[in-house]
């Protein structure tokens, strides 16, 4: 995992924690008010809601405990790994794409960060400027050429 990725996951902990769980607490105390709970949907919303909140904090607590981060801002070259980003070209349509490689729970393919298990990420890993990486996608077999190979 990056360092950002563990502070982004740290960040939404701790807005969990501190704002989103109180949050739910005050609902459904507000929904305990309206009497009979079994029929009373606004409290089976917020208990429902409490139990994601919940499981989201374990999640979390569980996956910072065990993250490992590496700091790819002293990393240079030209091969593909963790961290870097990639500018690579379609070789059918020349498109360039631009796509950094991070850890499985900070990705976020909008934002161009694509999972170091990702089969994209697996074609580009160890290869440098210059070459070429096939991937199997659900529409065929793609081809991509490596552009650059940049760090933060």
């Amino acid at each position: 995992m990056t360092p950002e990725g563990l502070e982004a996951l740290s960040e939404e902990l701790k807005r969990l924690k501190d704002t989103d769980r109180h949050a739910v607490i005050k609902a459904i105390a507000a929904a305990r008010e309206h009497g009979d709970l079994s029929e009373n949907a606004e409290y089976h919303a917020a208990r429902e809601r409490q139990g994601f909140v919940e499981g989201r904090i374990a999640e979390l607590e569980n996956i910072i405990s065990q993250a490992e981060p590496i700091d790819t801002s002293k990393m240079s070259g030209n091969t593909v790994r963790f961290g870097a980003t990639v500018i690579i070209a379609d070789e059918d349509t020349g498109k360039e794409s631009t796509y950094r490689i991070v850890g499985a729970h900070e990705a976020d393919i909008s934002q161009g960060l694509i999972s170091i298990t990702s089969p994209l990420a697996k074609a580009l890993i160890g290869k440098t400027i210059g070459d070429s990486a096939d991937v199997q996608s659900p529409g065929g077999q793609k081809s991509y050429e490596i552009c650059k190979v940049l760090w933060k």
